[in-house]
């Protein structure tokens, strides 16, 4: 990592919240929100935030936040979709300025809180479960992440990432299966697949037409062949289409390993809980592991994103709304790059845009693997 500078049209030492809010707002406009809508936005970052968006860049991060490489306790996503515009979306660590991993969740459920008290939607399903996510002295790299889907209007829709480890990396299966069955889906963890572990639980609170929960598995080693036999979704995407994006979002040729550095991650989406099978599946490939800078990142982002009829220009304007440095001049800025299934929907591309607000991961020297074409 690399210090960054602190610019990007902010006059003297700019604050965290200020930084990120300036990000959010920028790309707020990539995205087609009013200046009104994505004015709201920044401020409910930076007051989800608390105390820490005060802090100063030239000071270290606040904590050593896992949820991006130089600690940046923010990140952005763009969700796209053919012929619509793209759905931004905001993902931070609320609590990340507390003293230790208990204090950090018990930060971040009070955010939740009091943006139901704000919007008016129930904690219910979190509160079922904060015995299993929250206990008394958590274990594990987080606490609760929460993510807001920006939409028009000034009313986001609201996540919560949680740890299946808070109790024991050991019990972290146990844990997933006792979740999926207090929220009425008893037959769902039967229908996971393998992997080496569950970095993730998620919930959908409040106004979602059909709430998910969402279950991330971990695969390391991962190759396009077991990528492709991933998905349990009845009627789902077929193997080819899996491994055609696994293969130009790694850059990874047919005749190259697994993914042998960051490991890849499935994400199974459940909404009936009548039935064991996902409604969703997502392939999630960490790309910045696996690209020399981010032009080669974001080459492959558009690549993938002409091949499902996308408008392809809108990824490169979005990095240019997060950074003013070229994107040959670091790597990590795309930290993921995400397909997404959703039954009766049209497949998504999701880019994970880290705000750099601490530092640059600079450029790698060695080979990587030629981006090959999207099947």
């Amino acid at each position: 990592m690399t210090a960054r500078a602190t610019g990007d049209g902010l006059r003297g030492t700019p604050t965290l919240g200020a930084f990120t809010g300036g990000q959010l707002r920028r790309l707020g406009a990539v995205a087609g929100l009013s200046e009104a809508d994505a004015e709201t936005y920044a401020r409910v970052l930076t007051d989800t935030l608390g105390a820490v968006a005060e802090r100063p860049l030239n000071l270290p991060p606040p904590t050593r936040s896992f949820l991006s490489d130089d600690h940046t306790p923010v990140e952005f996503s763009l969700s796209f979709q053919p012929d619509a515009a793209p759905a931004l979306r905001v993902l931070l660590e609320p609590g990340c300025g507390a003293d230790s991993l208990a204090h950090n969740g018990r930060v971040g459920l009070e955010a939740i809180r009091a943006l139901a008290r704000r919007w008016h939607f129930s904690t219910g399903p979190l509160d079922d479960l904060r015995d299993l996510f929250l206990p008394p002295a958590p274990q594990g790299p987080l606490a609760l992440w929460c993510a807001l889907e920006l939409r028009p209007g000034g009313v986001p829709k609201v996540k919560v990432y949680l740890n299946p480890a808070a109790n024991g990396a050991d019990r972290s299966a146990a844990t997933v299966r006792e979740a999926l069955h207090r929220l009425g889906h008893r037959r769902a963890f039967a229908g996971l697949p393998q992997g080496v572990g569950y970095p993730f639980l998620a919930l959908d609170l409040g106004d979602w037409s059909e709430p998910r929960v969402k279950v991330y598995v971990r695969h390391d080693n991962l190759t396009a062949g077991q990528a492709g036999r991933l998905s349990r979704m009845e009627a789902g995407p077929g193997p080819a289409g899996i491994e055609g994006f696994y293969r130009a979002a790694a850059g990874l040729g047919p005749d190259m390993t697994g993914l042998s550095r960051r490991p890849g991650l499935s994400c199974h989406s459940f909404t009936d809980t009548a039935t064991g099978r996902p409604s969703g599946f997502t392939l999630h490939i960490p790309v910045r592991d696996y690209a020399r800078h981010d032009g080669e990142a974001l080459a492959r982002g558009e690549r993938v994103m002409r091949h499902h009829g996308m408008d392809a220009s809108v990824l490169g304007r979005a990095l240019a709304a997060v950074t003013e440095r070229r994107p040959q001049d670091g790597v990590g800025l795309i930290a993921y790059l995400a397909l997404a299934h959703q039954q009766d929907r049209p497949p998504r591309v999701t880019a994970y845009l880290s705000s750099e607000a601490y530092a640059v991961r600079p450029p790698v020297a060695q080979a990587v693997p030629h981006p090959v074409a999207v099947r």
